[in-house]
């Protein structure tokens, strides 16, 4: 369908009903092609309604992701201090076992002292 003009020539020069239908029923056929239905279309208040849902989800995941940051930080905090006490365990550890090593140390060498000139 080219233009308005030519279909009202069209139909004004039909020569039966049956031909004039037939080029209106095919100029509303077009139209529909062209043209959504308009259940199809979004309105302001549908759009205005799901911003709005969409915000609310937003909001509850931000809420969600916070929680879970904070859970995170409590577990890190935790395996932290775990960690440092672990790592003074292991100091003293080493500590002793320096010790007892030097101790071992000294006697063999005092032993060896006394033997050797003893």
């Amino acid at each position: 369908m080219t233009s308005v003009i030519e279909l009202y020539e069209q139909i004004s020069s039909a020569p039966d009903e049956k031909t004039r239908a037939r080029l209106i029923v095919e100029a509303i056929e077009h139209v529909e092609r062209r043209f959504p239905a308009v259940n199809d279309l979004a309105t302001n208040a549908s759009l205005r309604e799901t911003e709005l849902r969409l915000q609310k989800e937003i909001e509850q995941l931000r809420g969600d992701v916070q929680k879970e940051i904070e859970k995170l930080r409590a577990e890190t905090l935790q395996i932290e201090g775990n960690l440092k006490a672990e790592m003074g365990r292991q100091k003293v550890d080493i500590i002793k076992w320096t010790l007892g090593a030097l101790l071992a140390h000294t006697a063999l060498i005092l032993g060896g002292m006394r033997y050797f000139f003893g």
